[in-house]
């Protein structure tokens, strides 16, 4: 967990927003001292300046000690797939920058494969929604534009998300791949590889999951 002197990641979402509030309490106590944090969206931002943890950005540091942030599905090689609070972007490139990722989750959140409860969210530009709105269909997915209050949703990068369910995902390197090599899909949920562990909050206590 952090500790003082450490560059923090901070997650987007409600799980993470708990753990963002966590660690401005331990900074009024004193029991955290000298940290700095990268938060990876303008809402954790502007919670985390409320708090007075110290912010910067990736000018002043390139490496982070610990991102702390949260899941919407975890499959047993825990990979992830993230983007319900639709800040994918800005929290893979966390995710990536950090020496050490730890998700939380509830149980319900544990899946035997993923796609199994979530679709997978796709930050697109707007410029090319119809183009890889098709593209996904023809990847097998049921696809929907995200909306807020009847308009589409914005990400904090100014781009679109679309929601690709693909059912059961038994392939999600595979996928992920795919997803990347298209020129307008900015960033895709499937987090592979990325998470160091994931700690599951359940009623009889936390259980520490770590990649085997």
């Amino acid at each position: 967990m952090p500790a003082s002197g450490m560059v923090i990641g901070l997650g987007s979402g409600s799980t993470a927003k708990y753990a963002t509030l966590r660690i401005g309490e331990r900074l009024r106590s004193g029991d955290l001292q000298d940290i700095v944090a990268i938060p990876s969206s303008e809402e954790t931002a502007s919670l985390a300046t409320s708090l007075g943890i110290p912010l910067v950005t990736f000018r002043d540091c390139q490496r982070i000690d610990i991102t702390i942030d949260g899941a919407d599905e975890v499959n047993p090689r825990l990979d992830l797939i993230k983007g319900g609070g639709g800040a994918l972007l800005r929290e893979k490139v966390l995710a990536q920058a950090s020496l050490k990722n730890i998700i939380i989750v509830d149980p319900s959140k544990i899946s035997s494969q993923l796609g199994k409860h979530w679709p997978v969210p796709v930050e697109v530009l707007r410029f090319a929604v119809d183009l890889e709105r098709i593209f996904l269909a023809d990847l097998g997915a049921t696809v929907k534009l995200r909306e807020a209050e009847g308009e589409p949703y914005l990400t904090d990068e100014g781009n679109y998300i679309l929601d690709a369910n693909f059912g059961l995902i038994h392939d999600p390197e595979r996928l992920a791949l795919s997803l990347s090599q298209r020129a307008g899909i900015v960033e895709h949920g499937l987090f592979i590889g990325l998470a160091t562990e994931v700690v599951v909050a359940g009623e009889n206590g936390p259980e520490v999951l770590r990649r085997s």
